[in-house]
């Protein structure tokens, strides 16, 4: 097995080579003056299972070429077998088709990623209407967790008789409440209603004494973080006083994290996305489901 770290997967790759004790290489990946792309291996990857590291952030489309030119030409150098280890993988959210003339993005992902990689690992990925990989790649896929991680960093860090986890919304509420079983907390969820991409409503959808409590919200991704903001609004109302926010994913467009830390957030993610807010390493889960690969 050789551990490739793509461009947007070295901060993670190195250390899942290390882990696993198989061997490393970056993928040497350059841009020509027109934006076209241009790869290339820097170890003989023939007869190998290739495992491209690569996190699906910031130049989303660009990863996703890059992604696509490593696995074919792995496959044209001889590799034996190639495997995607995606800790943030994009487009999934739009899964059916709303209005006509859309495009069902999670289809189109799904051929190229079965078209080019003999497997994919996905660590939490953001999914709607489906449950589970296995409905959307026919190649081998994982879908991995950072649960474990994120409920041994509260143990380590907050005083878990006195937290409360909160999802924010139904789709967060399966990360908040299976965190909370495994810390031993209460959970609660709360509901959200969408205006629009950029404004939401939040509420309760039980009463709850929150006076005194450290609420812990819990949610897969924090994007313009404009939910988690409502959320907070929503909770002091009701007494509640400390936040601290822990997101898998944190992608922080339109300057999320400082609006967050206006409204008096304290927040950590998992380094699937690295950010100044990533204390939570996601290596060991990477490396622990390749074992077996």
């Amino acid at each position: 097995m050789l551990i490739i770290g793509c461009s947007h997967g070295r901060h993670l790759a190195a250390n899942v080579a290390k882990k696993l004790k198989k061997p490393y290489s970056e993928l040497k990946v350059k841009k020509f003056p027109d934006g076209e792309l241009h790869i290339r291996f820097l170890k003989n990857v023939k007869g190998n299972t290739v495992v491209l590291v690569q996190s699906f952030y910031g130049s989303i489309n660009d990863n996703v070429m890059e992604a696509l030119f490593a696995a074919y030409t792995a496959k044209d150098l001889g590799a034996k077998k190639i495997i995607l280890a995606a800790p943030y993988f994009p487009y999934l959210r739009q899964d059916e088709r709303f209005k006509s003339g859309e495009c069902v993005s999670v289809e189109v992902m799904a051929k190229l990623v079965d078209n080019a990689f003999n497997g994919i690992f996905i660590i939490d990925p953001h999914l709607h209407r489906e449950k589970d990989l296995r409905h959307i790649f026919r190649i081998k896929s994982k879908k991995l967790t950072a649960n474990n991680l994120i409920a041994d960093f509260i143990k380590k860090n907050y005083n878990v008789k006195n937290c409360l986890i909160a999802g924010p919304d139904w789709e967060s509420y399966k990360w908040a409440e299976k965190v909370a079983n495994i810390v031993n907390c209460d959970s609660v969820i709360l509901e959200k209603k969408r205006l629009s991409g950029r404004k939401v409503i939040v509420k309760l959808s039980k009463k709850i004494d929150l006076r005194g409590k450290n609420v812990i919200i819990i949610d897969d991704m924090i994007s313009t973080g404009n939910t988690i903001i409502e959320t907070i609004k929503n909770l002091k109302k009701l007494g509640a006083r400390k936040f601290n926010v822990i997101a898998v994913h944190g992608i922080f467009a339109e300057n999320a994290l400082n609006k967050l830390k206006k409204a008096s957030a304290k927040v950590v993610t998992t380094n699937t996305i690295p950010n100044k807010a990533a204390r939570i390493d996601v290596s060991s889960v990477i490396a622990e489901s390749l074992k077996d690969s």
